[in-house]
């Protein structure tokens, strides 16, 4: 497999020459099987950098899986050319939304409003195809067998495993660690405990002996407190949820927009610090604009 890094900062796009190191458009990871199959992660402002890389490749099937609908990570869909293009197939794959009651089709379809696009879906000229996912249900694109697993976030958020001959990659998209919400005291907490420990064996074993997992690490432990609950990872839970998982190597994403390069580096060296790995155990990096790695 290869995997490129398209979009790597989290919530909003934040270009300028303080993140032109690690990059400024957000979450979009590309994926090729080793048959050349084309498997996307999330369709942030990345996408469209990745879509002009694309042109030379029409007509082409583009299979999207999206983590989950907050802005970040589906923006750039409206903006990804080969949907323009008479001959193509978006495939996108997502989770089935319980508050609006529909699936991942909706992701279009709200987009593409005349209130906020100024083409409509119907115009399209691709194939556009949708297929709503179940959390552990397994799906095939070509040689790659595609795994969700339901992961921790405000709104329902599906992390990713791929498996394709013998090589393997986990994407969280969002996630924060589970928490327990109440007091040692109180008379829940011992259940709601075992909840929870329970739920984040399942996602370790999920993510067990990958050899590229990429992980939600937008806080520092000293910002984590004020944003408890905002669904999102730090560097020093990412590095431990990796070493709990055996992976190879962890890559941090999902950067924080205000964080200029030089102060993400210093903060990833301190969480390294705090966090240090043994012979042995995974290696830790920073995710990049434009790193491809092969496996």
């Amino acid at each position: 497999m290869k995997i490129k890094f398209w979009g790597v900062r989290g919530s909003i796009p934040s270009p300028g020459t303080n993140t032109a190191r690690y990059g400024g458009n957000t979450t979009c990871i590309e994926i090729r099987t080793d048959d050349n199959e084309l498997i996307i992660l999330d369709g942030g402002t990345g996408i469209f950098a990745l879509s002009q890389a694309l042109l030379g490749e029409m007509p082409l099937t583009a299979n999207v899986f999206i983590t989950h609908a907050h802005w970040d990570h589906i923006q750039g869909l409206p903006f990804f050319i080969p949907i323009f293009i008479p001959g193509n197939t978006l495939r996108l794959h997502g989770a089935f939304d319980p508050v609006s009651g529909c699936g991942i089709e909706r992701i279009m379809e709200v987009q593409m409003q005349y209130s906020y696009f100024p083409v409509r879906e119907a115009e399209m000229k691709a194939n556009i195809e949708y297929e709503t996912l179940m959390p552990e249900q397994s799906v095939r694109v070509g040689s790659a067998t595609i795994t969700p697993t339901l992961l921790n976030h405000p709104v329902i958020n599906f992390g990713y495993r791929i498996d394709c001959n013998g090589k393997s990659v986990f994407f969280t998209g969002d996630h924060e660690s589970y928490y327990n919400i109440y007091a040692p005291d109180d008379e829940g907490y011992g259940e709601y405990q075992a909840l929870i420990e329970a739920k984040e064996k399942s996602i370790i074993e999920a993510m067990r002996g990958v050899d590229v997992l990429i992980v939600d690490s937008s806080y520092t432990v000293e910002e984590y407190p004020a944003k408890k609950g905002w669904g999102h990872g730090t560097l020093d839970s990412s590095i431990a949820l990796a070493k709990k998982a055996g992976a190879g190597i962890v890559y941090c994403t999902h950067h924080e927009p205000t964080r200029s390069d030089e102060a993400l580096e210093r903060e990833f060296e301190k969480a390294l610090a705090r966090n240090p790995v043994q012979d042995g155990g995974p290696e830790c990096r920073l995710a990049r604009e434009g790193e491809e790695i092969l496996l």
